[in-house]
């Protein structure tokens, strides 16, 4: 007989997809499990999408609310990563039309962990502008393979299910996209 102890123990050595589907048939457990194993992960993904700790903290919120929901909907449990990161993108780009202001990258604050010095501040600036308008004059469809891979942290493989391509195409992309992003920044390296 199995001990109620026991349980999280198994739970944590389980597969995603017997997590995912165990949680779509109403096991909380299970999806505490998987919030546990990739919410570290959608925290990081979100912190790059959007301005802050807090607000990226919200979109983890609001994505794992959205899991539970539609967990029972996956389809494929070894996709789960790409699914909740799928969805925390899409919860970014909400709390992103919330705040109805498009300002750019340069308005975001500093980490609050040490106040960086005004030149610091300034070179740490003009970085994240270069880098914002080098991400933003590449191809569509490299921006967001390069997007999913350095921000996401996906696969290639999770990479190429996201967007519906091979994943030599994504191998390709992304080469394609690392290549422009090296000469655009050359100054910065």
């Amino acid at each position: 007989m199995k001990r109620l102890q026991d349980l999280p123990h198994k739970l944590a050595d389980a597969p995603d997809a017997v997590l995912a589907e165990r949680a779509g048939d109403g096991d909380a457990q299970a999806f505490e499990m998987l919030a546990r194993r990739h919410g570290p992960l959608m925290r990081a993904y979100a912190r790059r999408l959007v301005r802050t700790f807090e607000e990226a903290d919200d979109v983890v919120q609001e994505a794992l609310i959205t899991a539970w929901k539609d967990i029972s909907t996956v389809q494929d449990g070894t996709a789960v990563k790409a699914w909740l990161m799928r969805i925390v993108g899409h919860r970014a780009i909400d709390a992103g039309r919330r705040r109805k202001t498009h300002e750019s990258l340069d308005d975001q604050p500093d980490a609050p962990d040490r106040k960086p010095t005004p030149d610091e501040a300034a070179v740490a600036r003009s970085a994240r502008r270069a880098l914002h308008g080098a991400l933003g004059r590449l191809p569509e469809e490299q921006r967001r393979c390069w997007v999913l891979k350095e921000f996401g942290g996906l696969s290639y493989g999770e990479i190429a299910e996201e967007l519906g391509i091979s994943e030599t195409s994504v191998r390709g992309r992304l080469a394609r996209a690392r290549t422009t992003l090296v000469k655009e920044m050359e100054e910065w390296r």
